[in-house]
């Protein structure tokens, strides 16, 4: 047995088209019937067909097509500009008459524009990129189908995989489908505008800008006292010092960090996803929540940690700064509705997991009864906990007909009453709703956390 040649093996990669049966089958018809009736000029209308054939298969193709896939920026954000592009290669010595490529890609991904070689065209009207696209390759030359549009979703999409076929030999020869793997694109999802207030339970760490309720060395003054031993010169307020005829110091609280955890209820799933420019389902909201609270605090210097509350109890250790802001952006990505049949708390929650003067930022939709029992538990606890209702406004009843309106109605007083209990269990429920979303429940928080604690003995 011989091992064939990696030419001959390419060479297999190629089969004949329906053109060169018809051609052939015709050649042999009229010369077969010019044999058997004797006609002379049978033979002629032949000539011109075998002629053609032998002339089209002088130089057979021995290459198949290159086909790669080549992503502009593997990183994106939501409503962001993507472009990526699909390279078809022609190694052989042989030019391609005909090249067809055609591509699947996340439907998040939507393509605008597409085009060989710079001359893109509208496609965001007929179908993207659900369509072959031809183009002609000369002899050792490639050419890139470029694809731009919008990146609609966060996540890690698909672009592929890719296929082409390209004929060659006068189209009498065709090659075998070339298939790419697929590329993951991330989208990052897209940071809303937030702001909080500096007021935070507990501080912990001594970096950070929040204020503290310790004295120390900081920035923020706490009143005027008596020089004593220990005290630096340069506190030294000399204008109430020549009044009081003493030496008095300016005291100051010292600048600490704190911990803030964020807690994604991933136990169900409500609304339809609609994209950056669409409706927002619950995990839309509580991913772009999520995000834009970790870079708010992180870029106050606190400690940032996720947790996910489902089976999965996924956690993200607290660190602060940028590294720290761009791993929680890829934490963010595999953020998935997890309907899990049995109590994760012991799981999410198990010992050493949460500082006890950690702020805990719960996104939750509030859907499941477990989620509403879980946030009792932290309060009970002595956490300071506040939840985040990421419920969509525009969720509508599943029908018009029958007892669908009425049952919508009585789930919805159901919720509003769990809400008020929670509220009286003292965990603060707020509606996402952007910049300004926090601010009078961290404000009610923090000065629950400085009032004085009654204790029996």
């Amino acid at each position: 047995m011989t091992v064939p040649s990696e030419e001959a093996s390419e060479a297999a990669g190629w089969a004949p088209t329906w053109a060169l049966g018809r051609a052939v089958l015709l050649t042999g018809l009229l010369l077969i019937a010019a044999v058997l009736i004797g006609r002379v000029d049978l033979v002629v209308l032949a000539t011109p067909f075998a002629l053609g054939t032998a002339y089209a298969l002088r130089r057979r193709p021995t290459s198949a097509p290159r086909l790669e896939i080549l992503t502009g920026d593997a990183q994106l954000v939501e409503g962001g500009a993507m472009t990526t592009s699909i390279g078809v290669g022609n190694p052989d010595t042989v030019g391609y008459d005909v090249a067809v490529v055609r591509t699947r890609i996340s439907p998040w991904l939507r393509v605008e524009r597409a085009g060989f070689g710079g001359t893109a065209v509208d496609v965001s009207r007929s179908g993207g990129t659900d369509r072959p696209f031809v183009t002609s390759l000369p002899t050792r030359t490639a050419v890139d189908l470029e694809l731009s549009g919008t990146a609609l979703r966060w996540g890690r999409h698909r672009i592929g995989p890719a296929g082409a076929r390209v004929a060659a030999a006068d189209g009498l020869l065709v090659s075998r489908a070339v298939v790419t793997d697929p590329v993951k694109v991330r989208v990052y999802p897209r940071t809303e505008p937030f702001e909080a207030v500096e007021e935070m339970p507990r501080a912990a760490g001594l970096v950070g800008a929040h204020r503290s309720r310790r004295p120390g060395e900081g920035g923020e003054l706490a009143g005027v006292r008596v020089f004593g031993p220990g005290d630096r010169l340069r506190r030294i307020d000399w204008r109430v010092s020549l009044r009081a005829r003493q030496l008095h110091v300016a005291a100051t609280l010292s600048d600490r960090d704190a911990e803030v955890v964020v807690l994604l209820d991933v136990l169900a799933e409500a609304g339809r996803p609609g994209g950056v420019k669409g409706s927002a389902s619950v995990l839309d909201t509580t991913v772009r929540a999520a995000a834009a609270i970790a870079e708010h605090y992180l870029h106050r210097g606190d400690r940032v940690a996720m947790l996910e509350y489902g089976s999965a109890a996924r956690r993200l250790r607290p660190a602060t700064g940028r590294r720290q802001y761009l791993t929680v952006l890829e934490w963010l990505l595999d953020v998935r509705a997890d309907a899990s049949a049995h109590e994760p708390y012991d799981q999410v929650f198990g010992p050493q997991l949460l500082s006890a003067d950690a702020l805990v930022v719960v996104l939750t939709p509030l859907l499941d009864e477990r989620s509403a029992q879980m946030l009792a538990r932290l309060a009970r606890g002595g956490r300071f906990v506040v939840a985040v209702d990421t419920l969509p406004t525009d969720l509508s009843p599943p029908g018009d007909r029958g007892w669908a309106p009425v049952a919508y109605r009585l789930w919805r007083l159901d919720r509003d009453t769990m809400i008020a209990q929670l509220r009286e269990h003292g965990v603060p429920v707020v509606r996402w709703a952007g910049a300004g979303s926090l601010d009078q429940v961290l404000r009610d928080v923090a000065r629950l956390a400085t009032a004085p604690r009654v204790g029996g003995r």
